[in-house]
C-alpha cells in the first residue's frame, strides 16, 4: 500500500465534532472538522462514544507542526564503502528497495519516527558522526 504525505488537509481524514472539548483549540481532529464542514459533503467523524473530553483522549492530535526531513543523498559522502553498503543494505532490509530511493532522493518526507530509523542504521552501519539530511521542513503531520 502506497505511503500518503498531506502537505495539506486531506478531505477523509478523521473528524471529532465536540468543540467544547478542553483540548479542541489545539486538537488537529476538531481543527479539521470545522474546516471540512465547510467544505466537505461527507465526514469521517471519530465515533463520539469514543472520544473522552479530556487529556487522555486516544485520538487527540496535537496540531503544532513537526520538522520532517527530505532526503540524505549527502550520507554516502562522508560514509567508508563498507559502512555505506551496510546502511543501505539496513534500510533496503526496512523499507523496501523503491521506498529507500524515493527516501533518499528526497520524493518523500520523512516523518521524526522515520528520521530515527535512519538516523539508527547510521549507527549500526558505524558512523559517529551526525550527519544531517537533505533538507527539513516544518509541517503539520497528518499521518502519524
Amino acid at each position: 500500500m502506497a505511503r500518503k504525505n498531506y502537505t495539506t488537509l486531506p478531505a477523509d481524514y478523521a473528524v471529532c465534532m465536540y468543540e467544547d472539548c478542553p483540548m479542541a483549540a489545539s486538537c488537529l481532529h476538531q481543527l479539521a472538522y470545522a474546516t471540512l464542514v465547510q467544505s466537505e459533503t461527507f465526514l469521517h467523524l471519530i465515533s463520539p462514544r469514543k472520544c473522552t473530553k479530556d487529556a487522555g483522549c486516544k485520538f487527540y492530535r496535537c496540531s503544532e507542526p513537526v520538522r520532517f526531513a527530505r532526503g540524505f543523498t549527502g550520507f554516502q559522502k562522508k560514509m567508508f564503502p563498507e559502512q555505506y553498503q551496510k546502511f543501505m543494505g539496513t534500510l533496503i532490509g526496512e523499507f523496501g528497495r523503491n521506498a529507500y530511493y524515493e527516501r533518499r532522493s528526497g520524493k518523500l518526507f520523512l516523518p521524526p519516527r522515520e528520521q530515527e530509523t535512519i538516523l539508527a542504521a547510521l549507527r549500526k552501519a558505524g558512523v559517529t558522526e551526525d550527519l544531517p539530511f537533505d533538507h527539513y521542513e516544518e509541517l503539520i503531520n497528518y499521518c502519524d
